[in-house]
């Protein structure tokens, strides 16, 4: 059982966590074959990070991809260290409403909606581009600083409510408390 006394909730009443649970299912895929590939030696990058990577420049121009910042480089790095691993956690850990979901949202959404935003306010310093070139990587990366976010968010509410009524899980959906043991 995750860490409350407290059975689950069954995921049907928990839209928000339908849609967490989702977007970690496609964010693995895309940290380990794209957005890591930059990472891996040639002779061991799959080569469907190769043909991801070459459709993604080719449709975007993505300067973040074809010649990155260190800084960029930095953000690389912590999805590899962070959002991976944690990314792998929230899947099970949605799936049982573990009490430490909330935090751990808090934290992710936090880390994430920074370093989207900084990708958001350097493209804009990109005037070698179009308005719509520039256009086309809001549209890419605005929603991603959007989830995060509501992540934040929902987070705040939630680790708030449980230590506001002393460490008892809300069950959101019902609006009933359950005394943790």
């Amino acid at each position: 059982m995750p860490a409350s006394a407290s059975p689950p909730r069954p995921l049907s009443s928990r839209k928000l966590d339908i849609l967490y649970l989702v977007f970690f299912m496609i964010h693995i895929p895309i940290i380990l074959f794209v957005d890591l590939a930059y990472f891996y030696p040639p002779a061991l990058t799959p080569s469907i990070s190769t043909t991801l990577r070459t459709f993604y420049v080719e449709t975007y121009a993505d300067r973040f991809f074809i010649s990155p910042p260190a800084w960029f480089k930095a953000f690389g790095v912590l999805e590899g260290v962070y959002h991976l691993p944690i990314s792998i956690w929230f899947l099970g850990a949605i799936w049982n409403d573990h009490s430490l979901v909330p935090l751990h949202l808090l934290i992710f959404g936090l880390e994430t909606a920074i370093t989207t935003l900084t990708c958001l306010i350097d493209t804009a310093e990109w005037h070698a581009y179009s308005e719509v070139q520039r256009g086309r990587i809001y549209q890419l990366y605005a929603p991603y600083l959007v989830l995060a976010l509501l992540m934040v968010l929902d987070g705040f509410i939630k680790v708030k409510q449980q230590i506001m009524t002393g460490g008892s899980s809300i069950a959101v959906s019902t609006g009933k408390k359950t005394k943790e043991s």
